[in-house]
């Protein structure tokens, strides 16, 4: 569509709140648990998926405060947990987010496989791989992936196929890994 002509007598008066991505949001939420402290993330749409991320972070030992609708902060400075609800992150597709952001930090995570929409095959094997890459375990079994690395070290890492959600992945596990000074 090019346009959208709108006839009539009433002229068109008012204002459109645009809500933030979910997409972006639910990689952004796991994203926070990089950081030993405080962060804010504006713009949080208000779905289900967004309080789910939020309820399973809390349980990790994030200290989620809502400064307004659709405001938060969160404190990642105490995460006591590496082992994800197992039920609630089998309720979301996003949910894998958790194991890039927890083995980059703690460099041990047992998430649940993750659920969701049914959009067809969703398979995570690039995630995984590039996880290994990085110098990861990574064991899926029972409906559950535990990832555990006695380091993690950046590389260069080549994906089979097109995949956004294993590119945000796997860098947020590479963020805090060691640097290869023999790649370029």
């Amino acid at each position: 569509m090019d346009k959208l002509v709108i006839t009539g007598k009433t002229p068109l008066r008012g204002n459109v709140t645009i809500s933030g991505a979910k997409n972006a949001a639910v990689a952004i939420l796991p994203a926070a648990l990089l950081i030993d402290g405080v962060c804010t993330i504006e713009n949080l749409p208000n779905i289900s998926d967004v309080k789910l991320s939020c309820e399973i972070l809390e349980k990790l030992g994030a200290k989620i405060t809502w400064i307004k609708k659709n405001t938060i902060t969160i404190d990642c400075s105490n995460i006591s947990c590496t082992r994800a609800p197992l039920d609630l992150t089998r309720k979301f597709r996003a949910s894998y987010y958790l194991i890039g952001a927890l083995l980059g930090r703690c460099q041990d995570v047992q998430v649940g496989m993750p659920g969701g929409c049914k959009l067809g095959a969703r398979p995570i094997d690039q995630h995984i791989k590039g996880f290994e890459a990085l110098g990861a375990n990574v064991v899926v079994e029972q409906g559950n992936i535990t990832a555990t690395a006695s380091k993690l070290t950046g590389t260069s890492i080549y994906m089979d196929i097109v995949s956004v959600g294993a590119t945000i992945n796997v860098m947020l596990a590479a963020v805090l890994a060691e640097r290869n000074y023999n790649y370029r």
